[in-house]
């Protein structure tokens, strides 16, 4: 997204913009510098306020430099954020391959880790099993052991 894109930079003075609105943002421009530095020049000279027609070149020339400058500063902004936008963009895509690849590499040991355990397991399983087995028989001939003693009266 281009922050830049947004402003408008049309109005600011330039050699090949719209004649009418270079020179009243040029008049604007220059009475104001020129207001500064006529009064300057007045009190330390006591000389008229009237400007010279190179004068007024110089500060045609300057401001149409300063907006060169701006404008190429703008562009150098903006291309700056293209390229932190493709480097962001070209990081992102390497975090999720590499995160990726690191999933997967977890998902091998944990079915590695299963395996290891569930031949463990089925070890235990069996014991438990014989030991169950073993219960069920017990129980049976409790109740059979039972059954004898409750028939001699015992």
């Amino acid at each position: 997204m281009d922050l830049f894109s947004d402003y408008d930079l049309s109005c600011l003075p330039s050699s090949h913009g719209d004649s009418q609105k270079t020179t009243s943002h040029r008049i604007t421009l220059e009475t104001e510098e020129s207001q500064n530095m006529t009064e300057d020049a007045d009190s330390s000279r006591g000389k008229s306020s009237n400007k010279s027609m190179p004068e007024s070149q110089e500060y045609t020339s300057s401001i149409d430099d300063i907006s060169r400058r701006l404008q190429e500063l703008v562009e150098s902004i903006n291309d700056k954020r293209a390229t932190d936008q493709e480097v962001l963009g070209s990081f992102q895509n390497k975090l999720v391959d590499k995160v990726t690849e690191m999933c997967q590499q977890m998902n091998v040991h944990l079915y590695t880790v299963y395996e290891e355990k569930s031949d463990e397991l089925n070890v235990k399983l069996q014991e438990v099993i014989q030991v169950l087995g073993n219960c069920t028989k017990l129980n049976a001939e409790l109740v059979e052991a039972r059954e004898a003693l409750t028939s001699l009266g015992v």
